[in-house]
């Protein structure tokens, strides 16, 4: 029941859906248990990974058969993403694109992020990561399609969003929050280091990816989601150590923005590998 409870702080937390009511009391809250519902970020993932794959399953079985089908289905897919979670992430992104982007102290990078404009570095951040997704969906789709199916792909983009958000609780696990304590809206989430127990609940929730991916016979995706999902993820807790010391609640969700646009580019090269 309490494991329960923690999935849906997190699913309060992490998305626009609403926990209210008589299971918003019977939930309750504390500080340490929001900080324990960070391991079921992942658990989240697949809610926003199955909406995500119904809408372009179903935008591309009703919208009529042209070129620009695909293109549009990813669209509105990731619109429906955007809307289902608020943007959360991807206000990470850019955020964290702002406080970098420049050759700044990890002070003054702090303030930065912490600004709720965004700058320059911020928009390009954005404009790019969003087109970059929409296309990379577009291309697996078109692609996939053609040989497999719908299934597949929708199957692919759900694992990703659920694979994407166990990437930043690596960061969670092994760097210490370096955030303006006064100003953070995230120092009660992730304010301590995930332990190993946090660790492994999060990869409960992902062991199914595997066995789906598996199960439609999809093989080598596995080892090329994973291999995507360290890479950035080594890649950018080097990059957060160096300039900050640490990392913000910016920096989680700009790994799961970076970790999720890496295994879509991951996805399309292997494809075109196979293919």
């Amino acid at each position: 029941m309490q494991a329960l409870r923690h999935f849906l702080l997190a699913l309060q937390f992490f998305s626009r859906i609403p926990v209210t009511g008589r299971l918003a009391a019977w939930m309750g809250w504390s500080p340490e248990m929001q900080r324990a519902s960070a391991a079921h970020l992942p658990g989240v993932g697949w809610l926003v990974g199955l909406w995500a794959a119904l809408l372009l399953g179903l935008m591309s079985w009703l919208l009529p058969d042209t070129g620009l089908t695909p293109l549009l289905a990813a669209i509105l897919s990731t619109a429906g993403t955007l809307w289902l979670t608020g943007g959360f992430h991807e206000d990470g992104l850019a955020d964290v694109a702002d406080g970098l982007g420049g050759f700044v102290p990890p002070e003054r990078a702090l303030e930065i992020m912490k600004d709720s404009r965004i700058g320059a570095y911020g928009v390009m951040a954005l404009v790019m990561a969003l087109l970059t997704k929409v296309v990379l969906i577009a291309v697996l789709l078109t692609a996939m399609q053609q040989f497999w199916g719908p299934v597949p792909i929708m199957v692919l983009i759900c694992c990703i969003h659920v694979l994407s958000r166990f990437a930043p609780l690596v960061l969670m696990h092994t760097l210490p929050h370096v955030g303006l304590a006064a100003t953070s809206k995230t120092l009660h989430v992730a304010g301590r280091q995930l332990g190993w127990k946090g660790l492994l609940t999060a990869a409960l929730w992902c062991l199914p990816c595997f066995g789906l991916l598996l199960w439609l016979g999809i093989y080598s995706f596995v080892l090329c989601l994973l291999g995507a999902m360290s890479l950035t993820t080594w890649l950018l807790q080097r990059w957060f150590r160096q300039r900050l010391g640490g990392m913000t609640g910016d920096c989680l969700g700009a790994c799961q923005q970076l970790n999720e646009l890496a295994m879509l580019l991951a996805s399309a090269l292997y494809l075109g590998h196979l293919l």
